[in-house]
C-alpha cells in the first residue's frame, strides 16, 4: 500500500517510491560519492561502523576491499553478513543532506569476480593504484567484498511538526532502481 511518511510507518514514504525525479537523485548520489559508512553488528550485538571506498555495479551491488581480519570484516563473516550502508555527502550544509540508506547481506566476493571487481574500484578512486587482482587472492590478507542490497531509501522532504523539522525517507524499489540507467561512476 501506498502512503505518505507518517509517525505511524516511522516518516517512510512509499507513494513517492517510482517516481522518476527521486530514482534519478538516488542514482547522482551514489555515483557522486565514493565513500560509504559500512555499520556491522557482531553475533552477540557489539555495533561498528567503518567509513570505506566503494564501487558499485548496474544491480545496485555495493564492493569494498578490506583486510580479512578487520572489525567489520570479521562481524560480516559471524553474522551471517548482516548489514547496513549509509551513502551520503558531508560536505554539504545542514539540513540539506541527500543520503542513501541500504540494508543487505555482504559476503566475501567470489575469486572469479576479483578482477572485475578491482576495475570498478580502480575506476571511482582518486589516486592510482598499481594492484592486479593478485592482490586480494590466495594468502593475501585483504579480500574484496559485496553487499547485496535487499532494502533501499533515500532521504525525502522534511516534515514540519509544530517548531521541529522530521526527516523522512521515501522506500525505493530495487527492480526500479535495476530498469533506471545508473549515472556512470
Amino acid at each position: 500500500m501506498l502512503e505518505p511518511a507518517s509517525p505511524t510507518n516511522r516518516w517512510v514514504n512509499t507513494i513517492d517510491s517510482q517516481n522518476p525525479e527521486v530514482i534519478a537523485q538516488a542514482s547522482r548520489i551514489i555515483a557522486k560519492n565514493i565513500y560509504c559508512t559500512l555499520s556491522t553488528c557482531s553475533a552477540d550485538g557489539y555495533p561498528w561502523v567503518s567509513p570505506l571506498l566503494f564501487a558499485y555495479d548496474n544491480n545496485w551491488n555495493i564492493y569494498w576491499s578490506s583486510a580479512i581480519a578487520s572489525q567489520h570484516s570479521q562481524h560480516i563473516y559471524n553474522n551471517h553478513g548482516r548489514v547496513a550502508i549509509a551513502i551520503f555527502d558531508s560536505s554539504i550544509s545542514e539540513g540539506a543532506v541527500e543520503g542513501l540508506y541500504l540494508t543487505g547481506t555482504a559476503s566475501e566476493l567470489n575469486p572469479d569476480a576479483t578482477e572485475t571487481v578491482l576495475q570498478l574500484l580502480l575506476q571511482r578512486a582518486t589516486k592510482k593504484h598499481n594492484r592486479t587482482a593478485l592482490d586480494y587472492l590466495n594468502d593475501s590478507p585483504r579480500r574484496f567484498y559485496q553487499c547485496q542490497p535487499q532494502e533501499i531509501w533515500i532521504t525525502g522532504k522534511r516534515v514540519a511538526i509544530g517548531n521541529q523539522l522530521v526527516d523522512t525517507k521515501i522506500k525505493l524499489s530495487l527492480s526500479n532502481l535495476r530498469d533506471a540507467k545508473l549515472i556512470e561512476q
